[in-house]
């Protein structure tokens, strides 16, 4: 399979950046050429809660440069994500427009959960070892300009991922209010903020787990990195090098850090509170070992579209990680283990035996079988009002790897599992959430009664008819009435009505 050049542009909060890479199977991902350009949308979002248009205009000339080198590059493709400055910025549908219209980009805004995955597959292509590191209790830190990330891997899984609001900007931010002071006291206040918001992180993920690699991500640490040790990003540092390091670098005065690490003063800035970030994270874990890969959201993207294009293959296995940050979710809120085990897998069977039927793809299933996980967390708050509460955890809570959409199907799906349907409810995605509720409606309904008696069920289509057919030599009245009352609204989806049959062994 002849190779590919994929162009890849991240318009970020700090900055804009552009990516050039070369993708093959037999060489995989390479990057040929790096443009970074400066431009602090952030700054603008975080206070005003808008981009100016002075902003938009540097950003679109800077953008149609990008579309000409990309074109030079003869890129058979270009995206174009927008992270957090765009995200929370109230006219960023405006902004994406003039993009648009100005230079041809179609930019996509990202979710953080989408643009923290993309990192964690950028680390993944990174180096073969992945695997073997995460065997151990691994923590991955990705510090951007508006917020921060920390997930935990133990035993090839991820157990978490959290988003904390420590960005380099909004810390910046918060040191620039400050009055004049000592730079002791000022540090003080810095680590005493970044203690707060990962205290509630600590209490809640970190009690008895033990972390030994630390794994920091973004483009400050990249940054740091370079003077960590003699070769720079890609090597492992102790955590005892990093305090020594930490200390030289909270000595520096801002015209030292811009000599030192070669930035500009706006750069500099960042620095501090970036090294605070991963100071503190490594004093909470008590992790022994640093490993600071190098890659940013480009390598991410350029990652993505060769697995998509199916140009590369990776060992680890993503959408696992997705489902078993699902499964730390329904862990909890207290879901009833065996009961949801079981609703996934006769979801499952059922979106399997009627793949013929539904036109759903192996996205879609996911999305089924992440709401079947999630489908009774809304009883740890209210046993009466479970299903709003359900919606209202879900969309509260990040699924990394999914967008926002799609995390808005799951939480709809989960809502009217046991809600009267609203088509007007779930906008442009009512038919695909209708089918996915047709799904889990009935098989929830096959363990009405949370004793698993139907886990052996056979799924099939037979005579146009979907035959739910089980040995169980026990009673199973309420299941056999909680399927028939799901029968019409499955049959009123998909044209095909389900049947419930019981075998009976002859005595």
């Amino acid at each position: 399979m002849a190779g590919k050049i994929f162009a890849a542009i991240d318009i970020g909060s700090f900055e804009l950046e552009l990516g050039i890479y070369e993708i093959s199977p037999g060489s995989g991902i390479r990057k040929v050429d790096h443009v970074r350009y400066a431009l602090a949308l952030g700054s603008d979002t975080y206070q005003t809660g808008i981009i100016s248009y002075q902003r938009v205009e540097e950003m679109c000339r800077v953008l149609a440069d990008f579309v000409q080198i990309a074109q030079g590059y003869r890129a058979d493709e270009c995206r174009a994500y927008a992270t957090s400055a765009l995200r929370e910025a109230r006219n960023n549908r405006i902004v994406l427009d003039q993009i648009r219209v100005r230079t041809g980009l179609k930019a996509k805004i990202i979710s953080n959960s989408e643009q923290r995955f993309l990192t964690y597959k950028a680390i993944a292509g990174k180096d073969a070892g992945f695997n073997r590191m995460i065997q151990k209790g691994t923590a991955t830190v990705d510090v951007g300009f508006g917020g921060m990330q920390i997930s935990l891997f133990d035993k090839d899984a991820l157990v978490t991922t959290q988003n904390l609001p420590l960005g380099v900007m909004r810390l910046r931010a918060f040191l620039n209010r400050l009055q004049n002071g000592s730079r002791v006291s000022r540090m003080e206040l810095l680590d005493e903020m970044v203690d707060n918001e990962l205290f509630t992180f600590r209490k809640m993920y970190l009690k008895d787990r033990e972390i030994k690699n630390l794994i920091a991500t973004g483009s400050t640490v990249i940054h740091l990195a370079r003077h960590f040790t003699e070769s720079g990003p890609g090597e492992w540092i102790s955590a005892g090098d990093y305090r020594e390091f930490y200390r030289r670098v909270t000595a520096m005065s801002r015209s030292q850090k811009e000599d030192v690490f070669g930035v500009s003063p706006e750069y500099a800035a960042l620095l501090t509170p970036s090294a605070a970030i991963y100071h503190r994270v490594l004093e909470l874990t008590g992790a022994e070992t640093m490993w600071v890969p190098g890659v940013c959201l480009l390598d991410g993207m350029a990652a993505e579209y060769g697995e998509e294009t199916k140009l590369v293959k990776f060992k680890h296995d993503f959408s696992g990680d997705i489902i078993a940050s699902a499964r730390v979710i329904a862990k909890r809120y207290k879901c009833h283990v065996p009961h949801v085990q079981t609703v996934e897998k006769s979801a499952l069977g059922i979106f399997d035996a009627m793949k013929r039927y539904h036109g759903m793809g192996k996205r879609e299933r996911l999305l089924l079988q992440i709401a079947a996980l999630l489908h009774s967390c809304g009883k740890f708050v209210s046993v009466r009002d479970a299903s709003e509460c359900a919606y209202n955890i879900i969309m509260s809570t990040e699924i990394i790897g999914l967008s926002h959409r799609e995390r808005t199907v799951v939480a709809n799906v989960v809502r009217f599992n046991r809600q009267d349907f609203s088509y007007e409810e779930c906008g442009e995605d009512s038919m695909l959430v209708a089918k996915l509720v047709a799904i889990l409606r009935l098989a929830n309904s096959m363990d009405r009664s949370h004793k698993q008696k139907l886990a052996d069920a056979k799924i099939a289509v037979k005579d146009g008819d979907l035959t739910v057919a089980t040995s169980w030599e026990g009673d199973i009245t309420l299941e056999r009435i909680s399927f028939e009352q799901k029968q019409d609204f499955f049959e009123e989806i998909y044209g095909i009505r389900p049947v419930l049959k019981q075998k009976r062994r002859i005595k």
